[in-house]
């Protein structure tokens, strides 16, 4: 199956990077390369593009779709999480630009045998990067009840999540849960019929939930976005786009605590806490998709672009 995946806002993303022909960029969810490439055809001979991609299908996706700037382009498997460590083997200190875009891409959900889809049956696998051990068959069935409804609860913001996790613990009693068919299944019994209508297929969010879980995304966003400010040169763009309220709460109060970290009591005359500005949030509200792009890609729907820029 191909890698196919449209990028979501990117004209607004490649507007906000304001981008410098002899600047150096860094993609850290580079998926089919799509924000890139259009970076990459705006940077002069002087220009670098860096990508960091943890699945090994975007790794090839990107490596072809970028082919024609190969001397600009460095690709690297890896998590966003290393992105610091991955430029200072490349000898970069300070680049011009990064992109983040979050969540699942469309060829993951598309292709079945990923797991990452309630809508076909396949093992349950939902892994980012498949060198790691943690699956989401590895979530259901050896999480405790408490840890699963955990799970369930923050991550899916299910009501439902206490029912869910008592289900799938009395069902892989049974015999282990190993399929996404099975757990959908699962998840479908768990919840009151009246309800079921509401908000889309009834196993959307506990599915969203065990995905995040396995590839840790609101923990690695949530401790790196502070450091991958500190990578940027003083003018450089930090744009980050997000698909849910949890990752978009996560990237407003970082941003927000970036521009202001000030922790004395407001009442104090002058700031003695010491902490200093590392810049602006560019965009007071965040960027939504055009009407245009939400009729052409109806996964750019939830979709939001918050900007900030070092200085």
């Amino acid at each position: 199956m191909e890698f196919a995946h449209k990028s979501v806002l990117l004209q607004e993303v490649i507007d906000s990077l304001n981008v410098q022909p002899d600047g150096i960029y860094v993609d850290g969810t580079l998926g089919g390369a799509g924000h890139a490439y259009e970076v990459c055809r705006r940077l002069g001979p002087d220009g670098r593009m860096i990508g960091i991609d943890q699945d090994e299908d975007a790794i090839a996706a990107a490596t072809k779709r970028l082919a024609d700037f190969k001397d600009q382009v460095t690709i690297v498997r890896s998590n966003y999480e290393a992105m610091k460590d991955v430029l200072h083997d490349l000898g970069i200190e300070r680049v011009n630009g990064i992109t983040l875009d979050l969540g699942v891409s469309s060829y993951q959900l598309d292709a079945a045998e990923r797991g990452f889809s309630y809508r076909e049956d396949a093992p349950l696998d939902m892994r980012m990067d498949n060198r790691q051990e943690v699956t989401a068959a590895t979530v259901v069935n050896e999480y405790t009840e408490s840890e699963l409804f955990q799970v369930i609860r923050k991550y899916g913001e299910d009501k439902f999540a206490k029912n869910i996790a008592k289900h799938i613990v009395q069902e892989r009693q049974k015999e282990p849960v190993l399929t996404t068919g099975r757990l959908a299944e699962i998840v479908d019994q768990s919840i009151p019929m009246k309800f079921k209508k509401q908000g889309g297929h009834p196993a959307k969010r506990t599915f969203q939930a065990i995905r995040i879980e396995v590839n840790r995304e609101l923990t690695v966003l949530e401790d790196h976005i502070s450091e991958m400010i500190d990578l940027l040169a003083p003018g450089g763009r930090f744009c980050i786009i997000t698909f849910h309220s949890l990752e978009d709460r996560i990237v407003k109060n970082a941003f927000r605590t970036a521009q202001d970290p000030c922790t004395c009591p407001p009442d104090f005359p002058v700031c003695v806490c010491g902490k200093k500005s590392k810049g602006k949030v560019l965009t007071r509200k965040p960027v939504l998709p055009s009407e245009k792009e939400l009729e052409e890609n109806s996964r750019s729907k939830s979709a939001k672009l918050r900007v900030f820029e070092h200085i």
